[in-house]
């Protein structure tokens, strides 16, 4: 069976589909994507969080949590240079596993970003109140959604160029915040420099205080923090030479993901021991006021704003594009699969700009839990996304294996044994869950959601066979 028989016959429409797209995101457009929609308020203010659950182990929860994002990132790049299409794990999934896996996992996807946005675009709302207190909240809110539904409409570079600089911001604020503490511990600058050391690492009850307990009880909000990395999937059907730029991408995000929240972990723990960071506090917040930088809450402020922004603006891209391939395959309204004259599927984006601002009564209802819930939920939603990402690699191997289809030069190292280790790991991260009462609500919400799920995908078949 010669190569373009291959393609062909494996493509079909979707592929086609896909030239009304523009490919108009760059290299440092992709991996700013991935960062950006990673990188959010669970680190900035949420870490202080983790680190009283794990100690200084919080460090080897994230780099075993990275270990798994990287074998997860790289079935997801051989997938991605099989076939570069918009949608990619849901289109994967039902290739590989079956149209009700693709259905599933294209609708999860949807709504994981759905209620993230939601959660995101009302913090904007509340850190923006911290300089206006009187100034309701739901106005810079409101503003700030429509400001980056606009943004996404008018063009996918926009939306990459937007999108870059958020990420950017964030970047610079943790490389700047590593060298400035390195420079502290190294050279002892101001009063912080006397008690600043790394052996703080270790000097609070030693470098695993909890035992291996707290490193276990940390994944869940690790895994959190990576939320987001397969936005490259996502950016694959508008991403201009595929080929050469996806591999790069991927190849480069998880290794800056590591260096970023690793390293700022390390650096903050050794100015600050572990145990005398509050929860209820940003540690960014608390070193940058003891290094004597009075403004530090005024900036972590604004980096917040951003990171909120920047999450937002990744939901709605992802949203569209999520809607936009499920229309394809006809398991969403025919009106999502269609574009508007500037290459953008306008009404996947219009319909989820629309239904996150259900986050802004949800925050009027329950104030205090909402984003507890929606990020719990999320995780649920990127957990099934992340298995059966490597579930259909395994699927694509198999086919493969037995001359169906072609190999790509870019491959998940370790397979099939790393599939099962990545399964394996989820499996454990999602009976975590139940071990917190906040975070236990995901798993209240799972079972309605897929059986939701279940009905609309035997009704979607229905519909199909009457079409037929």
């Amino acid at each position: 069976m010669d190569e373009a028989h291959v393609r062909k016959s494996l493509d079909g429409e979707q592929r086609d589909a896909e030239k009304d797209l523009h490919r108009g995101l760059k290299d440092r457009h992709v991996q700013m994507i991935a960062i950006g929609g990673t990188i959010g308020v669970g680190l900035f203010l949420g870490s202080a969080t983790a680190i009283q659950k794990a100690g200084p182990g919080l460090v080897a929860s994230y780099a075993i949590g990275g270990l798994v994002m990287f074998f997860i990132m790289r079935a997801l790049g051989e997938l991605l240079l099989y076939r570069p299409v918009s949608g990619s794990f849901a289109a994967y999934a039902e290739e590989f596993v079956g149209p009700w896996a693709g259905f599933m996992t294209g609708w999860s996807y949807w709504f994981m970003w759905l209620v993230i946005g939601m959660a995101e675009i009302t913090a904007v709302g509340v850190y923006v109140h911290y300089w206006f207190p009187a100034v309701p909240q739901w106005i810079p809110a409101l503003i700030s959604l429509g400001l980056l539904y606009s943004a996404n409409l008018i063009a996918v570079k926009l939306f990459g160029e937007i999108e870059f600089w958020f990420a950017l911001i964030k970047v610079v604020t943790i490389v700047a915040m590593i060298v400035i503490g390195l420079g502290v511990i190294v050279f002892k600058f101001g009063d912080l420099g006397k008690t600043a050391s790394f052996s703080n690492l270790w000097a609070q009850g030693g470098i695993f205080p909890f035992g291996a307990s707290g490193v276990l009880l940390s994944l869940q909000m690790v895994m959190f923090s990576y939320e987001g990395l397969e936005l490259i999937g996502v950016s694959a059907g508008e991403t201009e030479n595929p080929e050469k730029v996806l591999p790069h991408a991927i190849n480069s995000v998880v290794y800056r993901m590591l260096v970023l929240y690793i390293g700022a972990l390390l650096i903050i723990m050794s100015l600050v021991p572990w145990n005398q960071l509050s929860p209820g506090t940003s540690p960014f917040v608390l070193v940058l006021e003891k290094i004597g930088i009075p403004a530090g809450a005024g900036i972590i402020n604004f980096v917040v704003i951003t990171a909120a922004a920047s999450s937002c603006n990744s939901g709605i891209f992802s949203t569209g594009r999520m809607l936009y391939s499920l229309a394809q395959v006809g398991q969403a309204p025919r009106a999502f699969g269609k574009v508007s004259i500037r290459k953008v599927p306008a009404a996947g984006v219009t319909a989820s700009a629309a239904l996150m601002l259900v986050g802004v009564a949800l925050n009027y209802i329950i104030p205090e839990r909402v984003f507890v819930y929606v990020t719990s939920v999320s995780l649920v939603g990127s957990l099934w996304t992340w298995a059966l990402i490597v579930i259909a690699h395994l699927g694509y191997r198999k086919a493969v294996a037995t001359g169906a289809l072609l190999p790509v030069a870019y491959r998940m190292p370790g397979s099939p044994y790393a599939n099962w280790f990545v399964m394996a790991f989820l499996v454990l991260v999602a009976i975590l869950l139940s071990l917190d009462e906040g975070t236990r609500v995901a798993l209240y919400v799972a079972p309605i959601w897929f059986t939701l799920l279940g009905i609309g995908y035997q009704t979607a078949k229905r519909r199909a066979a009457q079409v037929v």
